[in-house]
């Protein structure tokens, strides 16, 4: 089966509405698929008739953002009831923290002569309340202020660049209890692009664990092939379930299109095997 559990929509940080993210998925092949927007729910309903009109298995999904060790660390739901009552409220708390820190991206990319970019960044997010540095790179570079999206990324609004907002998320007791109480398995959305040291490492998955967290992804669109392994290696020596997905945010984004990435290495569990 092609299973991809890792994607966006236009109502979080991705291009595409949910239900051609769906037909999008199911062009390239894909059977088992999972919408799973940043800290927002309300797409689940219209990819799930879609999925089903289309005739794939579809997995509600959520992406939580997260602080663990001063850093953002991004935690999957995965199979989630979306309609939990407690779930929902945790996440409308991350989001008023999302609208508080673009408001201060804002002032800070005004004082590095850029002018106010709010109103401009705002016009690109379909769902007001999960304005993104993604919707101020895109303006920046609507505006030719960039040479594209990373670039801006590169030069203000990366972690420790001018225009970079520090903020704090959900903690990782309150993200992996929320998914739980939803009936979803947590699972660390690409390990690889964290910038901790190897005892953090270690700290960040033996607490992820400790508090139920049940997998990481393996296979993501935001792992070079030499991260498969290396997150084989992980998956196994903390007894962690793995999971596959491209993180999909829209065509030409730079990351692997829905359903193309390799399979999962033979001797790891998948996230999925109990969903089957």
């Amino acid at each position: 089966m092609n299973i991809d559990l890792h994607s966006h929509s236009s109502q979080s940080d991705g291009l595409l509405a949910p239900d051609e993210v769906a037909a999008r998925a199911c062009a390239n092949g894909v059977d088992m698929w999972a919408l799973s927007d940043h800290d927002e729910l309300s797409g689940l309903p219209q990819a799930a008739e879609s999925a089903a009109r289309l005739g794939m298995r579809f997995v509600p999904g959520v992406e939580v953002s997260v602080t663990f060790c001063a850093a953002t660390v991004h935690i999957l739901g995965l199979n989630i009831d979306a309609s939990h009552p407690g779930l929902g409220r945790g996440l409308a708390a991350v989001r008023r923290s999302r609208f508080a820190r673009a408001r201060e991206i804002a002032d800070r990319l005004q004082a590095c002569g850029l002018g106010d970019c709010y109103d401009g960044a705002l016009a690109l997010a379909q769902n007001p309340d999960l304005i993104s540095r993604a919707h101020f790179a895109r303006y920046l570079h609507a505006q030719g202020k960039v040479r594209n999206m990373q670039h801006a990324f590169d030069r203000y609004l990366g972690e420790g660049r001018p225009a970079y907002a520090p903020v704090q998320w959900a903690s990782m007791e309150e993200a992996v209890g929320w998914i739980q109480a939803a009936g979803g398995k947590a699972v660390i959305a690409h390990p690889g692009r964290y910038r901790y040291t190897p005892l953090q490492f270690d700290a960040l998955f033996q607490q992820f664990k400790a508090l139920g967290g049940r997998g990481i992804e393996v296979v993501s669109g935001s792992h070079t092939p030499r991260q498969y392994t290396e997150y084989e290696r992980v998956a196994l020596h903390y007894g962690f379930e793995a999971s596959r997905g491209s993180d999909f945010h829209g065509p030409a984004r730079g990351r692997p299109d829905l359903g193309a990435l390799p399979d999962l290495p033979e001797r790891l569990t998948p996230v999925w095997h109990d969903w089957l």
